[in-house]
Order: C-alpha cells, then sequence, then structure tokens
C-alpha cells in the first residue's frame, strides 16, 4: 500500500442508511478474488438508477464518501472495501460503521472515519451544495478540515501506524523475513514442514 497522511478532495453524499456489504458489492461479485477491476461492481444494483449519485457527472473524481449511519453492516466481505478502493475514495465519514467493515477497510488503506452526528450532517448539507466542496484529513495530527471547521478523530493506533507507512498485515510480517528464515534453519528437522510446492508434509509423507 502507499502510505497514507494527509488527502484533501471533493466530497459525495450517500443518504442511505444501514447500508451492507451486500449493497456495496453485490454477492454475485464475490468470485472475485483480484483487489483490482471492482469499480464497476461498487453498488451495482444501485446504480441502474440514472439518479443514483454515482451516476452524477458532477460528482465524479469524489475521493471522500459521506454516508448514514450503519455504513457497511453485514458479512465480512472485504470486496466491498476494494470496490470503494478501486472507484477512487481515499476517505469515509460515518456517524458509524459495521465493526469488521471499519477493520477491513483500516487494513485495505481505506480510511473510515467516525463523526459526531451534527457533523457529519452539516457536512453533507455542505457537499450537496457544492460539488467542488472539499474536505481535508491529516491521519499525523488526527484532524479533519472543510474551510474553516475542524475536527478532531480517533484511531486504532496500530491501524494509525500501519496506514502511515503503507503497510498491511502480511508486509509487517516480511518485515522480519531474514529473522523468520534463520528460526527455519535452525528448527529440528524431524518436526512438520510444509512444501512450497504444496505438496503433504514431511510428517504425512513419513507416516505413509
Amino acid at each position: 500500500m502507499e502510505p497514507f497522511s494527509t488527502h484533501t478532495g471533493r466530497a459525495m453524499v450517500l443518504r442511505r442508511s444501514n447500508v451492507d456489504t451486500d449493497q456495496i458489492i453485490p454477492a454475485e461479485f464475490g468470485k472475485r478474488i483480484s483487489r483490482h477491476g471492482l469499480s464497476d461492481a461498487l453498488f451495482a444494483r444501485w446504480r441502474k438508477d440514472p439518479a443514483f449519485v454515482l451516476n452524477s457527472a458532477e460528482r465524479r473524481g469524489a475521493t471522500v464518501l459521506i454516508a448514514d449511519p450503519n455504513f457497511g453492516t453485514g458479512s465480512s466481505r472485504e470486496q466491498a472495501v476494494w470496490a470503494l478502493r478501486d472507484w477512487g475514495f481515499v476517505v469515509v465519514l460515518s456517524t458509524r460503521f459495521g465493526d469488521i467493515f471499519h477493520r477491513n477497510a483500516l487494513r485495505n488503506g481505506l480510511l473510515a472515519i467516525t463523526l459526531p452526528d451534527d457533523a457529519v450532517a452539516s457536512l453533507m448539507d455542505r457537499a450537496e451544495a457544492d460539488p467542488a466542496f472539499e474536505i481535508s484529513v491529516d491521519l499525523t495530527s488526527c484532524e479533519l478540515t472543510a474551510g474553516a471547521d475542524r475536527w478532531s478523530f480517533s484511531i486504532d493506533e496500530r491501524a494509525r501506524w500501519l496506514l502511515l507507512n503503507g503497510l498491511d498485515t502480511i508486509e509487517v510480517t516480511l518485515r522480519d523475513a531474514a529473522d523468520i528464515a534463520d528460526y527455519e534453519r535452525g528448527r529440528p528437522s524431524w518436526l512438520p514442514t510444509t512444501r512450497r510446492s504444496g505438496g503433504p508434509t514431511q510428517a504425512a509423507a513419513g507416516n505413509r
């Protein structure tokens, strides 16, 4: 992932509450395993309506999504986050998120920020009134600004560190690859191992 420290972008408003992950990306797209190429699946059912906000030409290029409460509830499908990122969203704001979606977002480079009801309501009204309305986020100071208004937000410290350094959990593990290799070289040969080719373990093979 790319390191995330600050972002400024135009905002788009989604005035629908309790949006679950099946609405963000319908189940028929769940067979895709790549993090890319999912923008066509984002809100696919709703986009059949020409009036749906993602179909608005004047909102094209928005990178901040402001959503009603309980955004991202339901199943744990990670593709919901991938589709939002693939569309171009970098930040999602709401008063409440589904817990699993919120964790998935932060792990995949999508900054999901929880703000008070009055802050989200104000940002929604201003964004709807002006397609050029911009919101700025500073992850270093954990502050969000819009014009003269400023709000502080909180975020899990480990998730914040990962975002600031552009790391996911696999990349964090790979930082210790040399130590892991040293441990494996000193590991007793009689202990079970797995073959990189995907074949049976030594222990399984020895029991034949």
